[in-house]
């Protein structure tokens, strides 16, 4: 009974120390600051477009439902206004139209109010 009790410890001990081995061959430490160089690329990114710092601009909202009634409605709003941006956006279950990309609430309801007498069903949105 002894006997086999010792070997238990010594198995207990040999494969807790090889363990702990590969636990340090694991470990590794990683020198590069992948941190700073990931915030410095969104900084260029946003300089060379900044349309994308969405948080700030309110868009219309001119459509939501299929998907092909939302590429046709985007197709139809280009061709009436050409100067605003429209893009389709998928939220489940539906696709909404978002038009225009305006910096303050006031250049956005002015455009709303225009394109309000074509799209009936028109919302002003402000994306998070």
């Amino acid at each position: 009974m002894r006997i086999l009790g010792i070997s238990k410890v010594v198995f207990v001990f040999i494969f807790t120390t090889f363990y702990c081995v590969v636990i340090q061959a694991q470990t590794s430490k990683n020198n590069t600051n992948t941190e700073d160089k990931v915030a410095h690329l969104i900084v260029e990114k946003r300089k060379i477009n900044p349309s994308l710092v969405s948080k700030e601009r309110y868009k219309i909202q001119i459509f939501s439902g299929e998907s092909e009634k939302a590429k046709k409605t985007v197709i139809q709003f280009k061709q009436e206004f050409k100067d605003i941006d429209a893009t389709i956006v998928f939220n489940t279950p539906n696709y909404k139209v978002w038009v225009g990309n305006f910096k303050s609430r006031m250049e956005a309801e002015r455009n709303f109010a225009e394109i309000k007498k074509k799209y009936k069903n028109t919302l002003l949105i402000k994306p998070q």
